[in-house]
């Protein structure tokens, strides 16, 4: 797999809900604070989005924006944020999952999208490298997700059997082609893995990592796959992602080594000796360097229950 694969597939996403509203007239919506991911798209008119907490400025979000809010933080969607939110869960009750609510009669404005969950310690490493708001705008980039968000919509109102599955895997997929046509914009975009993926010398480096994370790599190694001199690689790599190359391999090796903790019965020492490491010991402190305990800990389920959905994730909110 490439790398965004990868790390999609170690982080486990999961559409904790997908739905939508439609609303008319002069409303304004606030939600409260999530876990994982929001992704959107504007079906219809316009709004403007708003994140609490974070120095971002409003947005304003046109027929065919798709948005990203990777941070949790409490947000408003309106017409005007001058006027005074309602609470979202007088306007979304149900804990159901799908469906498309209604606010002052519909007809002018309509949201559609998915929420996820990620599974699992292995989140920071996406998140972290995301802005408060992802905001796709180009003509070019919306068109790609309008397949998506239309027959999403026709998921949720036709409610074909099978339809449920249909929906969330359409949510998922807009998740993807978002987070795709965000890296598009190069690594002017932001710093972090996600980005470093958008250079050409840096991805190629990544990806050598990825493809075999046992390889005894050096810088030097990594630099000829960079086509770069040692000095030139290790800098450009750190300006980039914001770690070193080794600190970015020894991070994705525990990355790797932590899902299996969670997901297999493999002993320490054979996911410590898959990794490329002689000892078990030295793979530990690694381990607990990275990832913030003993590999045995963290295997005893520690991940699941310091990640588990807040009560608002789970009264399922879009």
């Amino acid at each position: 797999m490439d790398p965004l694969s990868d790390v999609l597939s170690l982080l486990k996403p999961r559409s904790y809900r997908f739905g939508g509203f439609e609303a008319g007239g002069d409303w304004s919506i606030r939600f409260p604070r999530h876990d994982g991911i929001k992704c959107y798209a504007i079906g219809a008119g316009q709004c403007w989005l708003a994140v609490e907490g974070v120095d971002a400025a409003p947005v304003r979000l046109q027929k065919g924006d798709c948005f990203l809010l990777p941070w949790g933080q409490p947000f408003r969607v309106a017409s005007d944020l001058a006027l005074p939110p309602v609470d979202a869960m007088t306007i979304f009750p149900s804990p159901r999952s799908g469906g498309i609510a209604l606010l002052n009669g519909g007809n002018e404005f309509s949201v559609l999208g998915g929420h996820f969950i990620l599974d699992g310690g292995h989140a920071r490493v996406l998140l972290r490298s995301l802005p408060p708001i992802v905001h796709i705008r180009s003509d070019a980039d919306r068109a790609s997700l309008r397949w998506c968000m239309e027959r999403l919509g026709q998921e949720l109102r036709e409610r074909q059997p099978g339809g449920f599955l249909v929906a969330q895997h359409l949510a998922y997929m807009m998740l993807i082609q978002a987070l795709r046509l965000h890296l598009a914009e190069g690594p002017q975009a932001g710093v972090g893995w996600l980005f470093a993926l958008a250079d050409r010398r840096m991805g190629a480096a990544i990806n050598a990592m990825h493809e075999d994370p046992a390889q005894r790599w050096t810088l030097q190694d990594l630099a000829a796959r960079a086509g770069m001199s040692r000095s030139s690689f290790a800098l450009r790599f750190k300006e980039t992602t914001g770690e070193a190359p080794m600190e970015y391999l020894t991070r994705w090796r525990m990355l790797l080594a932590g899902d299996r903790l969670t997901n297999s019965g493999d002993p320490v020492s054979a996911i410590a000796l898959s990794l490329g490491y002689d000892s078990e010991s030295a793979f530990s402190t690694a381990f607990k360097r990275v990832m913030g305990c003993p590999p045995r800990q963290y295997g005893r389920g520690r991940v699941a229950a310091t990640f588990a959905p807040d009560e608002d994730a789970r009264v399922g909110r879009i």
